[in-house]
């Protein structure tokens, strides 16, 4: 009799021992994470190569063969439960793809990214059910790590590891003096830079302290505790390292602090830490080896799951509901996508009473950068009192994916033009303000402001909102973006501030002298 070599396979063999009821819902598990694969496949393309070219997220490269292994840890009590279609998934799976499809309107791609997998994870709910979804609770909620999360982070990072390191520097009678994230000391120059802020650390440790709480601990407050201990330490450590590197330069010179910095903190410090870390937290462990993961018996007696699991759906039709959802909701971004506002074909700036456009020469090189937009005004103007300001205007005909007014990288600061951020001081008009400098030092004050309708801000946040509603409504509406900025700190010239302060004085309110230009008037 002819052999099935498939079926002798250890995969084909737990394939068939599988009750028939879980091979069919597996089936159908399968189809949803495949249809998820192929119709958000830049979304999930996007991501690989996020975790694959940034070292900031290398190690999202380990979680699926992470998550593989937590489920393998369940599974026995897992195939104990009967899988079901589960109605309920797919308010949830909607939810899930209309927080892609706002993302989508957006242009944000953390949101596009969070929806794709909220989606797949929402797939298992309605396809497996309440019960089975609550024994694989854990490896469901660590499919989240997927998401290439944490950069936004980084000013935050920068601030705190700047101000330890200044108390570590007043401890070690170190002189220092700090401007933003940028310390001087008797040994040179230093600035506490976007790479030098902690995040990839700190990132990747709360995805391992997330895993070892789980694995480790069975009580919650242990658990917290770790948790805890996971986030603070490597934010002390980054202090440390930062301290230590201006430390050594005081005696070895910068370029051996350098040195010194990639090879023992890049390789080492951190390694050491993680290894305080769990030896901190060793002795607390209180989940034996031999411990179940879950109780296939405590979750069919669970009274709540028993209730909400009796809103059943066929399976083969919560798929095609899901189905339906995501054509929808892929269709409707396709349509919104296409629209664009009508934009003149020339602009140029509204004149100010009593100013000047004068040739544009900065002492440091100094371009904001607007992907995507129709137009693109910069310009240099002068008063007779002697106020400088630079002025870089744009008009977008949509917001979509490559062309966001309030994307990263876009605006004011620049990323890979030697610019860096030091610090944001209160708004002068309403707008969002940022100190920048670069080598020499050259500071420069720029102050960025949005408009769209009626919407005047200097919040991304509330631009990438109004640009949402705008879409949702399938409506047609231009965005502009103004940036008002002055150097900063020349002898004998008036400050930054005064000259911006002047400029607004004398161009009236911000919202129509924008209208003004948009308008190409």
């Amino acid at each position: 009799m002819p052999r099935n070599l498939a079926l002798d396979a250890p995969i084909g063999r737990a394939w068939a021992a599988l009750p028939a009821e879980w091979r069919r819902a597996l089936g159908f598990l399968a189809l949803a994470w495949l249809a998820n694969l192929v119709l958000f496949a830049a979304d999930w393309q996007a991501m690989f190569l996020q975790w694959w070219d940034s070292s900031t997220y290398n190690h999202v490269l380990l979680i699926p063969f992470i998550l593989g292994w937590l489920i393998s840890l369940r599974w026995r009590e897992v195939v104990k439960i009967a899988p079901q279609g589960w109605w309920p998934g797919l308010v949830l799976f909607g939810g899930a793809g209309f927080l892609w499809l706002l993302g989508d309107f957006a242009g944000v791609s953390l949101a596009t990214q969070l929806g794709t997998v909220l989606m797949a994870q929402a797939s298992v709910l309605t396809l497996l059910g309440p019960r089975a979804s609550a024994a694989l609770l854990f490896p469901l909620a660590y499919m989240l790590f997927l998401v290439p999360a944490g950069d936004e982070l980084i000013p935050t990072l920068q601030t705190v590891t700047a101000a330890i390191t200044m108390e570590l520097l007043d401890l070690s009678q170190v002189p220092a003096h700090i401007e933003g994230v940028f310390i001087t000391t008797p040994g040179g120059y230093f600035e506490v830079a976007e790479a030098c802020s902690g995040v990839k650390f700190l990132i990747a440790m709360i995805a391992y302290g997330a895993l070892v709480a789980n694995v480790c601990f069975r009580s919650w407050p242990r658990r917290i505790a770790f948790m805890g201990l996971s986030v603070v330490m490597p934010i002390l450590a980054n202090g440390v390292r930062a301290w230590g590197t201006i430390y050594i330069a005081q005696s070895q010179g910068i370029e051996f602090a350098v040195g010194f910095d990639h090879i023992f903190y890049g390789w080492i410090f951190f390694a050491l830490v993680m290894v305080l870390v769990m030896g901190v937290a060793w002795k607390f462990f209180d989940r034996a080896i031999e411990d179940q993961m879950v109780d296939a018996g405590a979750i069919a007696a669970n009274p709540l799951l028993a209730r909400i699991a009796r809103l059943g759906l066929g399976q083969g039709r919560a798929l095609g509901a899901m189905a339906a959802l995501a054509a929808l909701f892929i269709g409707w971004g396709t349509w919104a996508n296409r629209l664009e506002a009508q934009v003149p074909a020339r602009l140029s700036f509204p004149t100010v009473s009593g100013w000047q456009q004068v040739d544009y020469s900065p002492r440091a090189a100094w371009r904001p950068r607007h992907t995507g937009a129709s137009h693109v005004l910069l310009g240099r103007f002068r008063d007779g009192a002697g106020h400088t300001v630079d002025l870089s205007y744009a008009l977008y005909p949509a917001q979509s994916e490559g062309r966001e007014a309030g994307g990263f990288g876009e605006g004011a600061l620049t990323p890979d033009t030697g610019w860096s951020w030091e610090r944001s001081p209160a708004a002068l008009a309403g707008g969002h303000a940022d100190r920048i400098q670069t080598a020499g030092p050259v500071h420069r004050l720029a102050e960025t402001f949005y408009r769209s309708g009626d919407l005047l801000t200097g919040r991304n946040s509330s631009l990438k909102l109004r640009n949402i509603l705008d879409r949702l409504l399938l409506r047609e509406r231009t965005t502009a973006t103004l940036i008002l900025s002055a150097e900063d700190a020349i002898p004998g010239q008036p400050s930054a501030e005064q000259s911006m302060r002047a400029f607004l004085a004398a161009a009236g309110p911000v919202d129509a002298w924008m209208d003004c230009a948009g308008a190409g008037r």
